[in-house]
């Protein structure tokens, strides 16, 4: 019988010591960038976007493809879209373009108020360096918050304007997976007239 034991536990071993290093070696939040948007101009009516929103969204594939910052190349590697509701599907037609680009899946498993979740969900489970997010402007300083940022610190404000829809919050995470206030920021886009 000790034998049978011995045989299944040297047969399963690796097995074991994999997965566990799989977890242990997950990137999570260890040096990674996380971008966050609002999704682009709605209409005046519907849950879909404007025709300037539709603009924004085309522009995304090639702004995101990959976006230069100081000198740095971020090409994400992951998307994210708050799930669609009857109100809205914004977030999700947003990055459908860059998606199709980049022949990525859009994850839609959070609602708009879910920001703690995911918040939790990407530091226990993220592979991608690059983490692109389209949100509702209205739990965007929530999100940026569960993720330990000082959202009125970065935005300059408490809230996100309801009329922008031109910036994209920048947050770094170190190695150990901390937010770095000295090179998280927010950035001003220029796609399209009047950005």
């Amino acid at each position: 019988m000790r034998l049978h034991k011995l045989f299944w536990v040297l047969l399963l071993w690796p097995v074991l010591v994999s997965a566990h290093h799989a977890d242990k070696n997950a990137r999570g939040l260890h040096d990674v960038t996380v971008l966050i948007i609002r999704h682009a101009e709605k209409p005046d009516q519907g849950n879909a976007l404007s025709p300037r929103g539709e603009q924004r969204a085309a522009a995304y594939a090639s702004y995101f493809d990959p976006l230069q910052l100081d000198g740095s190349t971020l090409l994400p590697q992951r998307l994210i879209a708050t799930r669609d509701s009857k109100a809205s599907m914004r977030p999700r037609l947003t990055l459908t373009p860059l998606a199709a680009r980049l022949q990525l899946p859009i994850e839609q498993p959070w609602a708009d108020d879910q920001v703690d979740d995911l918040a939790k969900a990407l530091r226990k489970k993220n592979d991608a360096p690059v983490v692109l997010i389209a949100w509702h402007h209205g739990h965007i300083v929530k999100l940026i918050e569960a993720l330990g940022g000082d959202a009125k610190q970065l935005l300059g404000r408490k809230t996100w304007p309801g009329d922008v829809y031109n910036w994209v919050v920048v947050l770094h995470f170190d190695g150990q997976g901390r937010l770095s206030e000295s090179t998280s920021r927010l950035v001003q886009e220029h796609l399209l007239p009047g950005d």
